[in-house]
């Protein structure tokens, strides 16, 4: 690598060493990205603070808005009092519950960042009426049920999540394949929906134990207060646009933003000056923005497809063994998760998939669909930004978000990992 190469990439990885070990605040860590790089001529302005103008930053601010306002005009109480009387029986039928939300969610909303966004103060409310205090490790394992539930399910759902839709474009112009709705979902979704649901669920109920107040007989809610139908039509109008994205073209980052914006307005909106500083938490906003731009430096400075082309030629590849070669790839797609985290694996593994098919002998639609086991499975909460979100939201401490990462990392390389090899196998994915 050149000289400009060598420093990108000491930089790269000293924050990433740092979000790791949460040594430091993960903002500061963010903010020291932006200084050193900034100092060091690493790229052009546009390039080193690109986070801050990517559709991800701004739908996570608008996020924050929205569910605060839900919270505010009671709207959050409302709903998770119709939801609560069916999931709060049991500490394991909560989990259920809300994993079986956060994923139900991704077949109807096109934004991991807007389903959070939608979801956690309602989960919160529930939270709050089954007993599980902020700080406890119940509320912990709720808030993350909708962060794990959301990102790593969705990958299963294909316009559900940004890597998603980067890896499709990207086949698309790379191959000429187009990916088919039904038959990526039928390919995906009974390992790394259902299984790895389920595998969430059990996790989050070990390791954070809670014991539910019994809710008895809830008392009838008073009639609709007129900011909560307002806030009701604002929630049922972003949602209607958030679903017909591909139609009219609009980003669901922008008609968040266009939501959280009413939300703000004087004498019409919900939030005002005074609490949209509660509202925001400007901790992870910076954060997500650094991890985005993190991730574009890596692109811009070619130490992506430096570190990928070294990473594919230390893997024991080899046509006679198709099961070792599907499990290095899976490694190779996590491998890279740690440098572009799991937006921009797609666009790096993708041109090398062809490359890697020759040297596998799998064929070259194996070889793209494998990415998603890797890319949808982060072995640290900053490789997936709508983990980090949802832990913001929820309060959660980095080393349970860690934690949690970790066991399901390790899960699924050793159960699910073989399991989808021999149902690709199956559907005949490879002969």
């Amino acid at each position: 690598m050149a000289e400009f190469e060598w420093l990108s990439a000491v930089v790269i990885a000293i924050t990433i060493g740092f979000w790791a070990t949460g040594k430091l605040p993960e903002y500061l860590v963010a903010l020291l990205f932006f200084a050193a790089a900034a100092c060091l001529h690493l790229a052009p302005t546009n390039i080193l603070f690109s986070g801050f103008t990517s559709e991800a930053f701004w739908l996570v601010l608008s996020g924050f808005i929205l569910g605060f306002a839900i919270n505010k005009v009671g709207l959050a109480e409302r709903i998770a009092q119709h939801i609560s009387g069916r999931f709060t029986s049991s500490w394991l039928k909560l989990i259920i519950g809300v994993v079986i939300l956060a994923y139900g969610l991704a077949f109807i909303m096109p934004s991991n960042m807007g389903r959070i966004a939608l979801l956690m103060p309602i989960v919160m409310a529930i939270a709050d009426k089954v007993g599980l205090v902020s700080g406890s490790r119940g509320r912990i394992g709720l808030a993350l049920a909708v962060g794990f539930g959301t990102f790593q399910l969705s990958a299963t759902v294909l316009p559900a999540n940004v890597p998603n839709l980067v890896m499709a474009g990207a086949i698309e112009t790379t191959y000429g394949i187009k990916l088919s709705y039904l038959n990526y979902l039928f390919l995906h979704m009974p390992i790394l929906g259902l299984l790895k649901g389920a595998l969430v669920v059990l996790c989050i109920y070990f390791l954070f134990p809670a014991k539910l107040q019994p809710i008895g007989e809830q008392k009838s809610l008073p009639p609709m207060t007129r900011n909560e139908k307002k806030l009701g039509i604002v929630l049922a109008i972003t949602l209607l646009f958030w679903i017909t994205d591909t139609t009219h073209g609009i980003s669901p980052a922008w008609v968040g933003l266009v939501a959280a914006c009413f939300c703000l307005l004087p004498k019409v909106g919900f939030v005002t000056n005074d609490e949209f500083v509660k509202a925001v938490n400007i901790r992870t906003c910076i954060y997500v923005a650094g991890i985005l731009s993190l991730a574009t430096l890596v692109s811009y400075s070619n130490v992506g497809m430096v570190v990928g082309t070294y990473l594919q030629k230390m893997l024991p590849l080899d046509p006679n063994s198709p099961f070792m070669d599907f499990g290095s790839l899976v490694g190779l797609t996590s491998g890279l998760n740690f440098v572009v985290t799991a937006n921009g694996v797609p666009a790096l593994y993708t041109p090398l998939a062809e490359s890697l098919s020759t040297a596998t002998g799998l064929p070259l639609i194996a070889v793209l669909m494998i990415q998603v086991i890797g890319y949808s499975t982060p072995l640290l909460p900053y490789q997936a930004s709508p983990i980090i979100v949802a832990m913001g939201m929820g309060r959660v401490p980095l080393m349970d978000g860690i934690r949690l990462c970790l066991i399901l990392f390790i899960l699924t390389f050793v159960l699910l990992v073989p399991l989808d090899y021999f149902w690709f196998k199956l559907l005949g994915v490879i002969p």
